[in-house]
């Protein structure tokens, strides 16, 4: 997972279309919904670019750069400490960031009264819905074209005459 991370982020920017990223946005409004102190959410990519987001009242694009750079740290610290893959991260008061996929990450703000638990179940499974779109997305840009078949609208290619010593017959 680190590593996919790591190649991504360093391959491209995220590039989400936009039906892919109101299905993400849709997401996000869905997870306000059914957790109720939750005050904003926002899915961005590993470098900090925004796919979707849902913060009343607050800097997307700052949220979004800062949670790259914590993305950074955290990542660093599950390398140097040998304990896995990132897969979240709890700030006290309350921000929460989850991995969304190999090259997005959800974050959460809520209100200090929350309750935990369910932050946890709810942002670990929109993240994961999240990241299956994302990801739907690189697979996609990530495939080769197929071939492009000739225009077979026109004449009929001709054979090049063969190679034959006689003169031709008029």
């Amino acid at each position: 997972m680190i590593r996919a991370l790591r190649q991504r982020a360093g391959r491209r920017q995220l590039m989400v279309p936009e039906a892919e990223a109101q299905d993400v946005l849709d997401e996000l409004q869905r997870l306000r919904a059914r957790v109720p102190l939750l005050t904003g959410a926002l899915a961005a990519s590993t470098d900090g670019l925004i796919v979707a987001q849902d913060t009343p009242g607050v800097e997307a694009e700052g949220i979004a750069a800062l949670t790259a750079a914590a993305l950074g740290v955290a990542v660093r610290m599950t390398d140097a400490t040998g304990r896995g893959g990132f897969r979240e991260l709890l700030v006290s008061g309350y921000i929460a960031t989850y991995a969304a996929g190999s090259s997005a990450v959800l974050t959460l703000l809520a209100e200090d009264r929350i309750n935990v638990g369910r932050l946890h179940l709810e942002g670990r499974r929109s993240g994961a819905r999240i990241g299956e779109v994302v990801d739907a997305v690189l697979e996609r840009a990530e495939r080769p074209a197929p071939p492009q078949r000739p225009d077979r609208t026109g004449a009929l290619p001709r054979r090049p005459a063969p190679y034959t010593d006689r003169p031709p017959t008029p």
